[in-house]
C-alpha cells in the first residue's frame, strides 16, 4: 500500500499521541507535577488577569465602540498596516492584556465581517505579545531579580511586533480581497453615526449581551488553560525522556557558532514550547553572561511557544483565517525581537542594574515606584484570582445550562 500525504499525516499524528499516551503511563508523577503546575498558573493567574479583558472587548464590540474607534484610526492603521482602523483595537487590547487577546479580537472582528480573511491574517500577525506586567513583573522581577531588564526586555519586543506588522502589510499584497466594509469619512459625527448603526444592528439587550460575553469569554479560556497544562506536560515529559536533552546537544553547535554560550541551548528548546519555562530557565542558566540570556529572552517572548500558537490556532479554527502566517509572523518577532535587543543592549546597559538572582540582597530597583504596582497586582492575582476563577466557572455553568434548557422544548 503506497502511503500518500494524507495518510503519512495519520500515521504520524497516531504514533506522536500514543507515545505521549505511553509516556504518561511511565511517568505519571512528573505528569502529574507538571499538570498542578500548568493549572495553578492558569487558576491564579491567567484566567483571572485576561477574563476582563475578554469580556470587555466582547461588549466593545457589540456596542460599536470598536467600529468608533476604527473609523476614527482608519488613517493610521490602513496606510501602515493595512488593515482597517479596527485593527488598532485589537492592537491595543493585544498589547495590554497578552496573548492570545489579539487573536481572539481579530477573530471576532472576522465574525463581524468587520475584516476580510487576508487583513484578519495580517492584523492577528501583529496583534499577539506579551503584556507589560509579564515581561516587567514575571520575567524581569520574578526570574532575573532585576526589575531594569524589563526595560530592553519590553522594547526589544514591541519595538518588534510593530515591525511584523510593517512586513506583513505587504502579505497578500496581489490579493483582490480588501475590506468587506467601505472606508468612511474620518470625523467624530461619522465615528458616532457608524457606532449607533453597529449597536442597533447587533440588537441584543444588555443582559443578553453580558451573558453570551461570559460564555465565550470562559470558553476561551477553558481551552486556554487545557493548553497550558497539556504544554506544561508535554515539556517535561520531554525533558525526563532525555528528548529535550538530545535537541539541545545538537543545537549547542549552532549556539556555539553564533558565540552564544551552549548551555542556554536547553532553555531556549523549553521556551520554544512554553516562555515561561524557557524564560525562567534561561535565568537559571550559570555560565553566561546577562546580553547572552536576553538574547534567548527576546526571541522566546517573540516566538511566543507553542503553547501560544496552539491556543491561537483553536481560536481561529472558528474563521477562515489561516494560521501559517502567524506561525511566520512568529518566527519574525522573534527575530527581530533579538535584533533589536542587541541594538538597545550598549546604549541601555548602563541603566541596567547588574545583579544575579541567585543573591539575596534585593537590588534598589525593586523597591522604585513605579514597579511596586506590578508587583501589587502579581500578589493581588495569586491571593484572588483562584476565587474569581471559581465565581465564574460557577456563573459560566448556571448560564450554560439555562441557555440550554431553555432552549429545549417541552414534552407533551
Amino acid at each position: 500500500m503506497q502511503l500518500n500525504k494524507s495518510m503519512l499525516k495519520t500515521l504520524v499524528l497516531g504514533i506522536a499521541v500514543s507515545s505521549l499516551a505511553f509516556a504518561l503511563i511511565i511517568y505519571p508523577k512528573e505528569a502529574l507535577d507538571a499538570s498542578v503546575r500548568g493549572l495553578n498558573t492558569w487558576w491564579k493567574v491567567v484566567f483571572p488577569s485576561l477574563l476582563p479583558f475578554f469580556i470587555v472587548s466582547e461588549m466593545l464590540i457589540g456596542f460599536g465602540v470598536v467600529k468608533f474607534i476604527g473609523v476614527l484610526l482608519e488613517p493610521f492603521m490602513r496606510p501602515l498596516f493595512r488593515v482597517p482602523g479596527v485593527g488598532g483595537f485589537a492592537l491595543a487590547m493585544g498589547m495590554a492584556s497578552g496573548f492570545p487577546s489579539g487573536a481572539k479580537i481579530t477573530s471576532r472582528l472576522r465574525q463581524e465581517k468587520q475584516l476580510s480573511a487576508v487583513e484578519a491574517e495580517r492584523l492577528v500577525s501583529f496583534t499577539n505579545s506579551s503584556n507589560p506586567i509579564f515581561i516587567f513583573g514575571a520575567v524581569a522581577v520574578g526570574f532575573f531579580g532585576n526589575a531594569t531588564i524589563g526595560i530592553i526586555l519590553a522594547l526589544s519586543h514591541y519595538i518588534g511586533n510593530i515591525s511584523v506588522g510593517l512586513v506583513m502589510r505587504f502579505y497578500g499584497a496581489n490579493h483582490p480581497q480588501e475590506s468587506t466594509t467601505p472606508v468612511t469619512k474620518t470625523s467624530l459625527r461619522n465615528a458616532f453615526k457608524e457606532m449607533h448603526e453597529t449597536r442597533v444592528k447587533n440588537n441584543r439587550p444588555l443582559g443578553k449581551l453580558l451573558g453570551d460575553a461570559v460564555l465565550s469569554s470562559v470558553q476561551s479560556l477553558l481551552m486556554i488553560g487545557g493548553f497550558i497544562i497539556l504544554f506544561s506536560v508535554l515539556n517535561k515529559l520531554l525533558f525526563v525522556m532525555n528528548i529535550t536533552t538530545l535537541i539541545s546537544s545538537v543545537l549547542s553547535y549552532l549556539f556555539s557558532f553564533l558565540h552564544l554560550a551552549t548551555d542556554l541551548s536547553l532553555p531556549f528548546i523549553s521556551g520554544l514550547f512554553e516562555i515561561t519555562m524557557g524564560s525562567q530557565l534561561t535565568s537559571q542558566t550559570a555560565n553566561t553572561t546577562l546580553f547572552h540570556q536576553i538574547i534567548i529572552v527576546s526571541f522566546v517572548l517573540g516566538f511566543s511557544g507553542f503553547s501560544v500558537q496552539a491556543q491561537v490556532a483553536s481560536i481561529l479554527a472558528e474563521t477562515d483565517i489561516r494560521f501559517w502566517p502567524f506561525f511566520c509572523a512568529r518566527l519574525m518577532h522573534g527575530s527581530f525581537a533579538v535584533i533589536f535587543a542587541i541594538l538597545l543592549w550598549k546604549p541601555l546597559q548602563p541603566y541596567i542594574a547588574t545583579h544575579s538572582p541567585y543573591e539575596h540582597a534585593v537590588p534598589v530597583f525593586l523597591n522604585a515606584k513605579p514597579y511596586k504596582w506590578i508587583e501589587y497586582y502579581i500578589d493581588l492575582c495569586i491571593t484572588y484570582g483562584p476565587l474569581l476563577t471559581i465565581a465564574f466557572l460557577c456563573l459560566y455553568t448556571l448560564l450554560y445550562m439555562k441557555r440550554n434548557f431553555s432552549s429545549v422544548p417541552p414534552n407533551h
